[in-house]
């Protein structure tokens, strides 16, 4: 992944960005072109501290044949994402961009054992039902006997070891405060909830830019 320094996002702040989305575009390579599928994740660790993803992908899937742990995988995880109009800046003869949060885990990947793959289902659906309370959570003990195992049969648990994570958030870091919070202003007016997600993180990333704003002073430039 190509970042500029003012983007690139430290190693604590990609895992966690990662496990809070939750879902991604694994890649692998056959020797002829890539393999992609999206999927759901949840990220665990061994005990030397190393990152583990984990997920599973359809029995036919291709990728299954790649999981030889012999070659690494990319899982691409992307956030919320915008389009910046040169307009929005204060600044004159700016050029348009798009603002965004990524972050690339690689590493190779291993096929799980059935055990491991009933408690990967479960632990996966455990994070996201998290989501849904106060509904009660769903488990696969809901199913009737023999569904759940019959239905295993037809997915193949994977995992990854990460050995290099990668993050850019780009979120016009290197912008004058008065083109920050023009910026910031304008997406957090637009009607799609990805731009203002983006505004959103723009004002968490600095927050100094916004301070201002208390003592109804816009801070602009004159």
């Amino acid at each position: 992944m190509y970042t500029p320094p003012m983007f690139k996002a430290d190693r604590a702040a990609c895992l966690k960005f990662a496990e809070a989305r939750g879902f991604g575009l694994i890649c692998a390579f056959d020797g002829g072109k890539p393999i992609a599928s999206a999927l759901p994740f949840y990220l665990s660790y061994a005990e030397d501290g190393t990152p583990r993803a984990a997920f599973h992908v359809a029995r036919h899937n291709p990728l299954v044949k790649l999981s030889g742990g012999t070659s690494s995988w990319l899982l691409a995880v992307t956030g919320a994402d915008a389009y910046v109009s040169a307009d929005y800046y204060v600044s004159p003869d700016q050029v348009p961009t798009w603002l965004y949060q990524a972050v690339h885990l690689t590493g190779p990947v291993r096929v799980l054992t059935d055990d491991e793959l009933s408690v990967q289902v479960d632990t996966l659906s455990a994070k996201f039902e998290e989501r849904l309370l106060p509904k009660r959570p769903w488990t696969s003990a809901k199913m009737t006997a023999g569904r759940f195992e019959a239905m295993k049969k037809l997915i193949v648990g994977l995992v990854m070891t990460v050995e290099e994570i990668e993050g850019s958030f780009k979120l016009n870091q290197h912008k004058t405060e008065a083109d920050y919070r023009a910026v910031s202003a304008a997406l957090a007016a637009r009607p799609d909830a990805n731009a203002q997600q983006i505004s959103h993180l723009m004002r968490e990333a600095r927050p100094a830019a916004f301070a201002n704003e208390a003592a109804g002073n816009d801070g602009s430039e004159t």
